[in-house]
């Protein structure tokens, strides 16, 4: 089994699109690294997060705005030889995203935001009330680069394997 780059745009936003939370990277106001599960919206290029207006993130974030956010697919146990340990493997994907977080203060733009962020979870179309969306603090965070990786993917030389790798 081995580890494949992917590079293509489509399949990474596949892989996102599958997710229903991200954990996001970030460094907290003593310096270490803290790293929170959280909901998220994705549209061109652009992560969308929510949170409450204060908190320890937002202090970390108002410092060094610089994020990194990954996602994981849901991981399968697999092997090549069921005899043989070493030929055991997770098979799943990840996607890495490096990014600053920009503070969306515009009313409308917020609204804009939390539309993107439901559509990962729900058809629905929602309204929000005006206090809502004064209190509510959107993360947005175009991705500066990425790293996308398919974990578990058959061998070449593999009676197994396939051309394109399964996410």
């Amino acid at each position: 089994m081995m580890t494949v780059t992917v590079e293509e745009r489509t399949l990474i936003n596949e892989i996102i699109l599958k997710n229903q939370i991200c954990y996001v990277g970030m460094i907290d106001i003593d310096g270490m690294p803290y790293v929170i599960p959280m909901n998220f919206g994705y549209q061109d290029d652009i992560i969308y997060l929510h949170s409450a207006q204060e908190g320890g993130s937002i202090k970390a974030l108002e410092k060094n705005p610089n994020v990194c956010i990954t996602f994981c697919t849901e991981p399968v146990l697999t092997y090549q030889n069921k005899e043989v340990a070493c030929s055991y493997r997770v098979k799943g994907s990840s996607v890495i995203c490096r990014g600053r977080v920009v503070f969306e203060e515009n009313f409308e733009e917020k609204i804009k935001a939390l539309d993107i962020i439901m559509q990962q979870y729900t058809e629905r179309k929602f309204t929000y009330s005006i206090p809502s969306i004064n209190n509510v603090r959107i993360w947005k965070v175009e991705i500066e680069s990425v790293s996308t990786k398919v974990f578990g993917v058959p061998h070449p030389n593999s009676r197994n394997y396939k051309d394109k790798p399964e996410f």
